[in-house]
């Protein structure tokens, strides 16, 4: 059979590669080397301009690739931090800005199935590098690596001690702590065998309900990805819960491989999205709290936000899909909360970077300040502005890459005027192709940066809208021919 090996493309945040095919022990040597020497290119004015970070999460052989990465960046003249267990991105993130080093090399998928494995590229910051700085990393992956170098240094560092210290300074952690100790709160989580593991009890202090908190490279036989499809282990004890203790506060919370994305469920077993959650946060943060600045949201984002936005005078600003772009506004604007629909939260309060367990802290907080149900704080949002609805998406594989040159072709060249019998109102194209409806539903449809997947989103009044306008873009989407 033949075999095309894939080249290294950087897409929405990292680059990813399905292990031993594209994702190999030669090119993490290749990539780090010449991101180490990017980093120090366009950093090099920080307090340690020769340190990088090295991290890695729980995947098969991901603290091998790291070790690899480590001895290769060392080799060109660099010292290098590299941490001695697995933890969540953001805590490399947090490192590198912390130890005020050129950036942090992560070795994960983050949210993709068992057989990818990845490197996320972070800067001197504390975000994700931009577009820019990853071109620059693939333009010199052709160029052989200099060998005259004089090694830098090599240690080893627990990254969970600083991060752990630096969010426990941003919630009140004794109220939180004290609900669960009365059994007024029960928290669970689950971890997705990922690398948020003991996270929240290494920030809480105290035993919370952690599923799927063992390692397995094969994340049950799914994917790290916090959707419904996912998690019926918790679905199922927070319902068990619900009918042995009614009158307890529960929160489940949900964390992707990596811990950089976050989704809950309510006391009554219900998924609750970012979509859910950012407007709960939102609320939270301004009002309990006092902090100020804008939020960013994605095009793909709930219209809730701009409608609580609007009602509490909070600046909104737009960006295409990826947190890069949020991190990126972070840099340059005073920002309350930059979220996106996938689960990536970031805070103005913290670096520019989306942190699930962050998140974690605040959603307790915001339930323990209000003795809210989270389900319950979300209906009461809703009807502060008058707006109810619906949401859900679709992620549909495409055979191949030729299907998905085909299916841009199409919108590009024959835009639908109708979706689903509602007119088209208006098309956004600043990533992908959202189509405002005249019943006021959205579709959004966009390729994935980094799989051979085509991404379906519908907000609509009710589901059974929803579910219409995601077979009608489904329908759509199979009728096109290569």
């Amino acid at each position: 059979m033949a075999f095309t090996l894939n080249p290294i493309k950087f897409g929405t945040d990292g680059w990813r590669g399905v292990i031993a095919a594209d994702f190999t022990m030669e090119r993490v040597v290749t990539v780090a080397s010449w991101a180490a020497e990017v980093l120090v290119a366009n950093y090099g004015d920080v307090a340690n301009p020769r340190l990088v970070i090295v991290g890695y999460d729980r995947r098969f052989m991901a603290e091998d690739f790291a070790q690899v990465a480590a001895e290769a960046i060392q080799a060109m003249g660099f010292d290098v931090m590299l941490s001695e267990s697995y933890a969540p991105t953001p805590a490399f993130s947090w490192a590198a800005k912390a130890e005020q080093a050129l950036g942090a090399i992560v070795l994960t998928a983050s949210h993709n199935p068992a057989k990818y494995l990845g490197l996320k590229v972070k800067g001197c910051f504390g975000g994700s590098v931009t577009q820019e700085i990853t071109s620059q990393i693939e333009a010199r992956l052709g160029e052989a690596l200099p060998s005259d170098r004089t090694p830098g240094t090599l240690m080893t560092f627990d990254p969970w001690t600083s991060y752990c210290a630096a969010l426990q300074g941003k919630v009140d952690i004794a109220r939180i702590r004290e609900a669960i100790a009365t059994d007024r709160l029960r928290v669970f989580a689950d971890v997705m065998h990922g690398a948020a593991a003991t996270g929240l009890e290494r920030l809480l202090g105290i035993a919370i309900d952690e599923i799927n908190g063992d390692r397995d490279p094969l994340f049950g036989g799914g994917a790290p990805e916090p959707l419904p499809k996912y998690l019926s282990e918790i679905f199922r004890a927070i319902r068990q819960s619900a009918h042995d203790q009614p009158d307890v506060l529960r929160v489940g919370l949900v964390f992707d491989g990596d811990s950089d994305r976050i989704a809950a469920v309510d006391g009554q077993g219900n998924f609750r999205s970012s979509q859910v959650l950012i407007p709960i946060l939102v609320d939270h943060l301004s009002k309990t709290k006092g902090f100020t600045g804008e939020i960013v949201k994605t095009v793909s984002g709930s219209d809730l936000i701009p409608k609580l936005a609007a009602l509490n005078h909070i600046p909104l600003y737009e960006t295409p899909i990826g947190y890069k772009y949020i991190g990126d506004r972070m840099l340059t604007a005073e920002v309350l909360v930059g979220g996106e629909e996938s689960g990536g939260v970031g805070y103005g309060t913290h670096i520019p970077e989306r942190d699930a367990l962050l998140s974690a802290l605040y959603v307790l907080e915001a339930v323990v300040e209000s003795g809210q149900d989270i389900g319950d704080r979300y209906a009461q949002l809703q009807a502060s502005v008058g707006f109810t609805s619906t949401y859900d998406r679709i992620d549909l594989p495409l055979a191949s890459m030729a299907v998905r040159n085909a299916l841009l072709a199409e919108l590009q060249s024959n835009t639908p005027t109708e979706v689903a019998g509602q007119a088209v109102t208006d098309c956004l194209a600043i990533d992908g192709y959202k189509f405002r409806l005249a019943n006021d539903s959205w579709l959004l449809i966009r390729f994935s940066g980094t799989e051979p997947v085509l991404r379906l989103y519908c907000e609509a009044a009710d589901m059974p809208t929803v579910q219409k306008t995601l077979l009608w873009a489904k329908d759509w989407a199979n009728s096109i021919s290569v």
